[in-house]
């Protein structure tokens, strides 16, 4: 009994070692995504040939599904780069990887920067997953997914937010019956604060 004890603790301890360790590969797959994302930024179909398998099933972020062929006829189509275009540069972040023998997930953030000719920038941000294969010793992926990660809402501007009432002059309405006391903010804007200590905006013409 206790050796079948003993032998159960060992088969136990064996997988849980196993799981635990590092995707053997981690190294590999991560050079050949940053390799890919170089090239991707220059439209480089060498590059996309041999990154994606024959196989693959790409779902974009918009929704469509497509195969490798209309992939890269897409990118063997774009038209060459003119003089002023953006340029972008496309990185990976919160790089993960779990592998499970001959395939892979990479799991990652994929950060686009276009700058464009006047110096101005736009940065997009994605979340993409990608099953990579592992055939004749060569990692090519096989499934990929993006969704796009929603830049977050612009603050809405209110009638009513808090004040420092120490930065802002005053003015005193005395021909209101409440005789409410305007005060005038940095930008001319007129108001008066209400019970719950907000600004409530009236006509200028009463901080004059």
């Amino acid at each position: 009994m206790k050796r079948f004890f003993l032998s159960a603790l060992i088969v136990l301890v064996a997988a849980l070692s196993f799981s635990a360790q590092a995707s053997p590969d981690a190294g590999e797959l991560t050079r050949l995504l940053n390799e890919f994302l170089a090239g991707a930024g220059k439209n480089d179909a060498v590059i996309h040939d041999r990154f994606w398998a024959d196989d693959l099933i790409y779902t974009r972020s918009a929704g469509a599904r497509i195969d490798k062929a209309e992939l890269m006829r897409g990118v063997r189509s774009a038209p060459a780069p003119k003089a002023g275009d953006p340029e972008t540069v496309y990185t990976a972040e919160d790089i993960k990887i779990q592998q499970y023998g001959n395939a892979a997930v990479v799991a990652f953030r994929l950060v686009s920067t276009s700058t464009r000719a006047d110096g101005t920038k736009s940065i997009g941000n994605n979340l993409n997953t990608g099953t990579f294969i592992k055939r004749g010793g060569r990692w090519q992926v096989v499934a990929w997914q993006s969704t796009t990660v929603p830049k977050p809402p612009e603050p809405r501007p209110t009638s009513e937010t808090k004040v420092d009432p120490a930065k802002a002059s005053f003015s005193t309405d005395t021909k209101s019956p409440s005789a409410k006391t305007y005060l005038k903010g940095p930008r001319g804007g007129c108001y008066y604060l209400n019970a719950g200590g907000n600004k409530v905006y009236v006509d200028k013409t009463l901080c004059s």
